[in-house]
């Protein structure tokens, strides 16, 4: 296994050029960085994971964490990656100077996190979910709460989490039944967690647990949900740590990213566990939400990172294994001739070109949707700002989802590449494979997803988030228009634009007669229809931008570099756009064969 895992020069180049980082740094909150001084983070990011990330890959696949005598044994380089990622200001880098951040945009955060992700996947998930608790107590907590928690937890002595899933309730938060007792000005907490990421591992001095509960009393349902501290080992009076009565149960065991625990957590068994309100009662939900959705956003982020590094493995692997002789123009073979390297039949280059499209496509995805977040927050007037938080809403489940889900298959064409091969243990792609199923899982699945696409985001005040994605997309087929050699493709595009609009003039007639259960029934396969015509407009802008670059002769790379965006453009258009069609169909079909189905005929 070499360590090729990334490919920089791409990542830089969408940031950049395709995405201009220039139009968010010139915002004053950024006034402190330029390209150059980004430039400078995320190699020393590189350098990071090729020493701290990557070696440890394929161990911590193979001594996995596990739950021994009431703790969760991990791999000892979890904790030396917090100690050393919070000293590089990885936790912080999001946030204010004031509080000890770097005050990064969040297009760069992402940026470092995408290499670490395609060094080492089990890693950054520790990292993460400590900086998302910790954004979290910053932006609702009192200042005692942010006083007492957060400088541990950016400097990674401390670790965070959220809990929000139960036994009995999996997705279904309006279920919850943790349940929170008034005690002074704090509150006692009773209740089990599950699937609980990052939830506890030997050798953290304290876990600071965001907790969703139900205080005593409350409305039924999410009206009635509350946001709540809750730490494995809570402060004493002289500034000391003692035990919480928070309990570790179990650790799953699961079949891939075994290097990342995942907990079941009981809270309460000796009736003292306590936790500290952050914000208001019944607003827990809310509250997390700001957490989630960055969260989402993250897991596509870790998915279009495997992607990525299984992509320049099975990559490698073609340029090197040479097997059976190239095909002549009359379609036969001369046994005497040497055999030629994998990555000159065909049907490979569809497989690697496959994964190209993807793994780019879905890189270019998320940063746009960090641009949106950016922007969302930092631009100058009000009436832009509320613009990108449209934009940001309506492209975070697709930015979840996409990546996820179509990276889940360009690692599997990664395997085929490596053949027989792929699938023993010697070689890394099977791991890849494993490593990268859960994320359509995480942080609410493809089906969750979807429903939030569909059932909100499309319909969000009458449609304005979807007009101002459908501008968005339009500027950008305008100006392929005018792009030798691009115009056939951007009228592509277009039509698929007005594809949308028919898709939708069949289904919102359902929502607005209150049949939403048929409306919402084939959510997923909207979700599916959507992303890929988001995924063909981004590639439509990286073509074009590589068009302009090689017109103006100063480019920064080999010129097979920008000629390879424009050629994976095109095979996205032939090979992954039409698929829409066959989706329209499907969304349009007058059939319903799942809404009052019996589960009797799956007998």
């Amino acid at each position: 296994m070499g360590n090729t895992y990334v490919d920089l020069n791409t990542l830089k180049y969408l940031l950049y050029s395709v995405h201009d980082l220039n139009s968010v740094l010139k915002n004053s909150r950024f006034a402190d960085y330029d390209n150059a001084s980004v430039d400078l983070f995320i190699n020393a990011t590189k350098d990071f994971a090729d020493k701290e990330l990557f070696p440890f890959f394929k161990e911590m696949d193979e001594k996995p964490a596990h739950f021994k005598d009431g703790k969760i044994v991990v791999h000892p380089q979890v904790r030396e990656y917090m100690k050393k990622g919070g000293q590089m200001g990885l936790i912080s880098a999001l946030f204010d100077y004031e509080i000890g951040g770097l005050q990064m945009p969040s297009m760069v955060v992402t940026a470092a996190a995408y290499i670490q992700e395609t060094a080492n996947n089990h890693l950054p998930g520790y990292i993460g979910l400590t900086l998302g608790a910790a954004e979290l107590i910053i932006h609702f907590g009192s200042e005692n709460l942010k006083e007492s928690y957060v400088p541990k937890m950016l400097t990674g002595e401390w670790g965070g989490t959220m809990c929000l899933t139960e036994p009995q309730a999996g997705s279904s938060l309006s279920d919850i039944v943790t349940t929170a007792i008034p005690d002074g000005n704090q509150y006692t907490i009773s209740g089990q967690k599950i699937f609980i990421s990052g939830g506890d591992y030997e050798g953290a001095e304290n876990i600071v647990h965001l907790v969703l509960a139900r205080i005593k009393g409350a409305p039924l349902g999410t009206k009635g949900i509350s946001l709540f501290v809750v730490p494995k080992n809570r402060l004493n009076n002289e500034g000391g740590l003692v035990s919480n009565d928070v309990n570790t149960l179990a650790d799953f065991e699961k079949m891939g990213q075994k290097g990342y625990c995942t907990t079941h957590l009981s809270f309460g068994d000796k009736k003292d566990c306590k936790g500290w309100l952050v914000g208001e009662a019944n607003q827990g939900l809310k509250y997390m939400f700001l957490m989630m959705n960055g969260a989402r956003i993250g897991v596509g982020r870790g998915a279009a990172a495997i992607t990525m590094a299984a992509y320049q493995t099975s990559l490698a692997y073609a340029k090197e294994r040479p097997q059976g002789r190239a095909l002549s123009s009359t379609g036969k073979k001369d046994a005497s001739e040497k055999q030629t390297l994998i990555i000159n039949h065909p049907d490979v280059k569809r497989m690697l070109l496959l994964q190209k499209v993807v793994v780019e496509g879905g890189l270019s995805l998320i940063l746009l949707a960090c641009k949106y977040q950016d922007l969302s927050l930092t631009h100058p007037e009000a009436s832009e700002r509320t613009k990108y938080m449209y934009l940001l809403e309506v492209l975070t489940p697709i930015a979840k989802t996409y990546p996820s889900e179509m990276g889940a298959i360009a690692v599997s064409n990664g395997l085929q590449v490596l053949g027989g091969y792929g699938f023993c243990t010697d070689f890394i792609l099977q791991q890849y494979y494993r490593d990268i199923r859960i994320f359509s899982i995480y942080e609410g699945t493809t089906g969750i997803q979807s429903l939030d696409l569909l059932g909100r985001k499309i319909t969000m005040d009458h449609g304005k988030a979807l007009e101002l994605l459908s501008i968005e997309i339009m500027t950008s087929i305008k100006a392929a228009k005018e792009t030798e050699g691009l115009s056939e493709y951007a009228k592509s595009l277009e039509a698929k634009l007005g594809l949308v609009k028919k898709v939708l003039a069949f289904l919102l007639p359902f929502a607005q007669q209150g049949d939403y259960k048929r409306y919402l029934s084939d959510a997923s396969i909207f979700m599916e229809f959507m992303g890929n015509i988001i995924i063909a407009w981004l590639w439509l802008d990286m073509a074009r931008q590589a068009k302009m670059d090689l017109l103006s002769k100063e480019i920064t790379y080999k010129e097979e570099f920008y000629l390879s965006k424009i050629h994976a453009m095109k095979f996205y258009y032939k090979y992954e756009l039409p698929k829409t069609k066959y989706l329209a169909d499907v969304l349009m079909n007058k059939e319903v064969l799942t809404v009052d189905m019996e589960p009797s005929l799956f007998e």
